[in-house]
């Protein structure tokens, strides 16, 4: 990639070796995103660029939004009548104030049972072609009932006492009415109407955003340097690109404590398939700073952290002799490697990814 004036410029920005030239930098990334460096991805991935979330979130043509239907989405998904108890909601998860996460490692639910896993936020759930962190649910009507009906959640045996309970409700039922022309209360209209809900939130506007825009003043010089050692020398383009900063795959990062307490195989729960043991979807990075903890388990409590374990290449556990033939013991993901970052690197990463 050539900068204005024909310096190949972007091959020197790295800690060791000459000092960064943050004026080359702003050049080059002043330019339509077309012109931007190329990213640093491994060959057969599929990438796309960085862009702005379209403001518009896809939905399906059998499950069209009103208002109606939001406004009843959102009231069912703070009622904890919805649950065993009368004291859970969907919202005890997924908080607005905590980037639609709950700030836990893995969330608590019914009778103050731990889960496995951590609350994946909501935010970008309209824009995600799987639901769960083991995509177990193709979409939003599907994976609305899930919760209700997990043990550890929200612990209903059935369906039919929260119907009940909801069909009890005057006002829900006036609600009903109004969203689909029938007082009609059965599972699916209770999940087209989660789903609705869901599909109406959005990361707010951050400075990537912004700078995406064309306000390429709303990146100062670290960040900038951030956004460059993302999509080049940290690899992180790989797995976290497009307007939803994800690949919609799944990927084993080496923390899935096969045959140990925490163990979790993740996707290989849903197919079966030992191909897909520990491997668990690819988040999007949208709103990243303010949903800590990370990971499927919760494991990194810091933004730091995580970009330090990347860094490292992540761990490769290798099977002990009783392990050596099991099919469901994970391979490392090909795509991990140690990336040998300096710290002002890393640290510059952070605080690009506390923009987006």
């Amino acid at each position: 990639m050539q900068a204005p004036g024909g310096a190949a410029c972007t091959d020197r920005l790295r800690t060791d070796g000459p000092p960064v030239d943050f004026a080359c930098l702003r050049r080059v990334y002043a330019q339509p995103s077309e012109r931007w460096p190329a990213p640093h991805v491994d060959p057969g991935v599929t990438w796309r660029e960085l862009a702005p979330l379209p403001r518009t979130p896809p939905t399906p043509a059998d499950n069209p939004s009103t208002p109606e239907r939001v406004a009843l989405g959102k009231r069912l998904f703070e009622d904890p009548r919805l649950s065993r108890s009368g004291q859970i909601a969907c919202a005890n998860c997924h908080d607005p104030q905590l980037g639609w996460a709950d700030g836990r490692s893995v969330s608590f639910g019914h009778d103050r049972q731990t889960g496995r896993r951590n609350a994946i936020s909501v935010a970008t759930s309209a824009w995600m072609r799987t639901l769960f962190w083991d995509g177990r649910a193709a979409s939003l009507e599907d994976q609305a009932l899930h919760p209700l009906v997990d043990g550890r959640e929200m612990a209903n045996r059935s369906l039919a006492p929260t119907i009940r309970r909801v069909r009890r409700d005057p006002a829900y039922r006036a609600a009903f009415a109004a969203a689909y022309g029938s007082d009609r209360i059965d599972a699916q209209s209770i999940a087209r109407s989660l789903a609705t809900f869901q599909r109406s939130l959005a990361p707010r506007t951050g400075r990537l955003d912004r700078f995406l825009a064309g306000r390429t003043d709303q990146l100062d010089d670290r960040q900038l340097w951030g956004l460059h050692l993302f999509r080049t020398h940290a690899r992180c383009m790989n797995c976290h690109s497009g307007p939803e900063m994800t690949d919609h795959g799944f990927h084993n990062l080496g923390l899935h404590f096969h045959g140990r307490r925490r163990q979790d195989l993740g996707r290989y729960e849903v197919t079966g398939d030992p191909a897909d043991a520990g491997q668990f979807r690819t988040p999007s990075l949208r709103g990243v700073a303010r949903t800590a903890p990370y990971m499927h388990n919760g494991l990194f409590p810091h933004l730091l952290g995580v970009v330090r374990a990347y860094d490292a290449g992540m761990p490769a556990p290798r099977p002990s002799p009783a392990q050596r033939n099991d099919p469901t013991f994970p391979r490392p993901d090909p795509l991990l490697r140690p990336l040998k970052l300096q710290r002002e690197e890393i640290e510059a990463i952070v605080d690009f990814l506390e923009q987006v």
